[in-house]
């Protein structure tokens, strides 16, 4: 099982702040959780978490792992994904050891949409901002993850 989730939305409070560092705004602060808790309601729990360490992704799966009861400090950092496309993030899931049955990833868009779309062959405009898509690989081990190789379970997001 693969969960994709873009981060919550963040703040433009300090436009001249480093986008790397910019923070959750107070949606994005209520929506993260809310996500966590539509996830909960799922009985999703992911074995591995891969986010940005960007701050608004880092934010995002904090949030979300508290509702779920993951371990924070299980989350995997991984540099790549920030602003990563979709090429990156297929890597990222192939590099997954198969002891792991569900992974999630928290990153950003464009990359993120598009590599959803890719993946399972759809055509999701967008991906909004604490976005949740999950799907199910068609594959017996992570490293043979590549585009079409998926199905649509669900899409959320805090709109819906």
């Amino acid at each position: 099982m693969l969960y994709a989730v873009r981060h919550a939305k963040s703040s433009w409070d300090a436009p001249d702040q480093d986008d790397f560092d910019r923070p959750l705004n107070e949606r994005g602060e209520k929506d993260a959780p809310r996500m966590g808790k539509q996830l909960k309601e799922r009985d999703v729990v992911p074995d591995l978490i891969y986010a940005s360490p960007a701050a608004r992704a880092w934010a995002t799966a904090v949030a979300i792992a508290h509702i779920l009861g993951y371990d924070v400090n299980n989350i995997r950092k991984e540099r790549k994904l920030y602003h990563a496309g979709e090429d990156i993030l297929l890597e990222t899931v192939r590099h997954t050891s198969d002891t792991i049955d569900s992974i999630m990833i928290v990153g950003h868009n464009p990359g993120l949409t598009e590599f959803v779309n890719d993946l399972l062959n759809e055509n999701i405009s967008n991906i909004s901002t604490a976005g949740v898509v999950a799907a199910q690989l068609k594959i017996d081990s992570w490293n043979k993850a590549d585009w079409k190789c998926g199905k649509l379970l669900f899409f959320d997001y805090p709109k819906k």
